[in-house]
Formats: structure tokens, C-alpha cells, sequence
């Protein structure tokens, strides 16, 4: 009998069928993808938290602002005439 001749039927009854690698693979394929869409929320949790701390500290000056521009217009009204 030759080797190399194969007779008909599924390539499958004759190549073996590596399940553990092909299951390995996939379970590197699903890390891969979940450790992604990890890294695409918590990068856009640091977005939001970015313009959270832009929107205090603009109320932050604003109190500020405003503290200030109420002491001036009660020193100005203070002042003798």
C-alpha cells in the first residue's frame, strides 16, 4: 500500500483535529477582545472624568468670581460720597 495515495472520503478521517489547540486559541482570541472593550471604557471613563473636572473647576472660578465682584461693589459702596 502507498503512503502517499489516499482514497476517498473526508480529509478529516485522516488529519487529526488538535481541539485543545483550537480551543486555546479561541479562548486567547475571546481575552483579547474583552481586554479591549476594557480598554475602550475605561478610556472613555477618563474622558468623562476629564470634562468633569473641567466643569468644577470653571464652577469653582466662578464662585470665585463672583465673591470677588460682590466684595468690590460693597467696597465701592462703602466709600464716602
Amino acid at each position: 500500500m502507498r503512503e502517499g495515495v489516499r482514497g476517498g472520503g473526508s480529509r478529516f478521517l485522516y488529519e487529526p483535529f488538535d481541539a485543545a489547540s483550537a480551543r486555546l486559541e479561541t479562548h486567547e482570541r475571546v481575552n483579547e477582545e474583552r481586554w479591549n472593550a476594557l480598554e475602550r471604557r475605561l478610556n472613555s471613563i477618563e474622558t468623562m472624568l476629564e470634562r468633569l473636572e473641567r466643569r468644577l473647576w470653571l464652577a469653582v472660578y466662578g464662585v470665585v468670581a463672583f465673591t470677588l465682584t460682590q466684595g468690590f461693589i460693597a467696597l465701592v459702596d462703602i466709600s464716602p460720597k
